[in-house]
């Protein structure tokens, strides 16, 4: 029985993915939470064999709470799935420790291929994330500005493309409207763009938002 603990600040996600698990009898959930914080008391309770993890959450990033985990926990496996393509943390990630990174649109059956690989200490590499990794060994492209953004900076770029305004994206995430704005004028800085429309315009032709 492959013992599975999945953190996402989404309360429906969890749910939707619990009972995706419940229907295959070598899986059991024993463990949920929705932020760093809680994957870290899950990994310390042992009671995990694999942490499904999202890594955009409001308080402690997944990205830091995998650096916390495998610190002190080297042998439990994080698979990470994330609503960001893989061109933006995959390669990070999976050097950090994550033993594989999915993206949330992938389809279910690969999420339990995926836990089943890494549960035996495998690392799995999907067929999106191995064709960036051949990329990046030979050579690849230049990276493009926005695969230099922090991950909150992306997080707060890709609401405020799709039309968020700064006080509805502070109450979401947990931050003041101050804090807010600095990202966005750091993205806007980073991106050497002025406004949002600018940030609409450049998400829709990299393929970030619809």
């Amino acid at each position: 029985m492959i013992r599975v603990g999945i953190v996402d600040d989404h309360a429906m996600v969890r749910t939707g993915l619990k009972q995706f698990l419940s229907e295959h009898v070598d899986v059991r959930v024993t463990g949920e939470g929705s932020n760093g914080a809680d994957a870290l008391a899950l990994a310390r309770k042992g009671e995990v064999d694999v942490l499904l993890m999202d890594i955009s959450m409001p308080d402690q990033s997944g990205v830091d709470a995998l650096k916390a985990i495998k610190a002190r926990f080297p042998a439990l496996s994080v698979l990470i799935l994330s609503g960001f393509p893989e061109a933006h943390y995959a390669a990070t990630l999976l050097r950090q420790g994550a033993s594989g990174y999915l993206n949330k649109e992938c389809d279910p059956e690969e999420i339990i291929r995926a836990i089943r690989t890494v549960s035996m200490g495998r690392k799995y590499i999907s067929q999106a994330v191995a064709t960036l990794l051949a990329e990046g060994m030979a050579g690849g492209l230049e990276r493009l500005p926005h695969e230099l953004l922090s991950e909150r900076e992306l997080q707060v770029f890709l609401r405020l493309a799709k039309g968020e305004t700064v006080g509805h994206m502070a109450e979401a995430i947990f931050l003041s409207v101050k804090t807010v704005s600095t990202y966005r004028t750091r993205v806007l800085e980073k991106l050497k763009l002025t406004s949002n429309s600018d940030l609409t315009y450049y998400a829709m032709t990299h393929g970030l938002i619809q």
